[in-house]
């Protein structure tokens, strides 16, 4: 361990060397000729999105607008969740009878542990990567709401899904320097691999997502 410390440390200093001590960062420029916008038709990102997030094993329904209650409620009942975290500001429209929404007025680490699973919607999506963007804004909630229960079921709407990468920072990076809000970057539930590289899953976040892909345009924007 010390020895890679040592090489890591030399690599550094050997590519500093050049450095002058007043030299900035914004001194040098940046090559910034990458893709800053998907072209591709809107159905075909859509399409990807949800392709990439199931690569993850994450588990994708596409539903319509109409059917978002009910999709939750199947979602609950397979799950044999009654008691679903929810962000205050979560439409009341999508809690199906039957499921017991708690919402998080300050709850300790110990009430999300114990919930079934937590309901959000989120900020993006990203087909590039196949990830979902929570900034803590409208229908998301806190960020520890998302990483301590079991199973995290969101919904995402067709129109909050970006093409690329640099589409999402773009449209993010106003709300982080107005707020300063954490960015929480979701591509799949919670895995990790062991020094052995033996899969471990649930280490930082939820076990198991389920994304519900609404068909239109989300409603109640910021």
């Amino acid at each position: 361990m010390s020895n890679a410390r040592e090489e890591i440390l030399r690599r550094v200093r050997t590519a500093l060397v050049d450095v002058q001590a007043h030299e900035q960062p914004n001194h040098i420029p940046v090559d910034r000729s990458y893709r800053h916008h998907d072209d591709a038709p809107r159905s075909e990102i859509v399409a990807r999105f949800a392709e990439e997030v199931a690569d993850y094993k994450a588990v994708v329904h596409r539903i319509k607008q109409s059917e978002l209650s009910k999709t939750i409620a199947e979602a609950c009942k397979r799950r044999k969740a009654q008691r679903m975290i929810i962000p205050t500001d979560l439409p009341q429209e999508w809690l199906p009878k039957g499921i017991e929404g708690i919402p998080d007025n300050a709850l300790t680490y110990a009430q999300l542990d114990a919930g079934d699973g937590v309901l959000t919607g989120c900020a993006l999506g990203i087909a590039q990567t196949g990830t979902i963007v929570l900034d803590s804004g409208p229908r998301q909630g806190r960020r520890a709401i998302t990483l301590l229960p079991d199973y995290h079921l969101c919904v995402v709407f067709e129109d909050q899904v970006v093409g690329l990468v640099p589409e999402a920072i773009t449209q993010l990076s106003d709300r982080v320097h107005q707020t300063g809000s954490p960015i929480t970057f979701i591509s799949g539930p919670s895995a990790t691999s062991d020094i052995e590289l033996n899969r471990v899953e649930g280490v930082h976040g939820p076990r198991t997502l389920e994304v519900l892909i609404v068909a239109g345009e989300e409603t109640g924007k910021r």
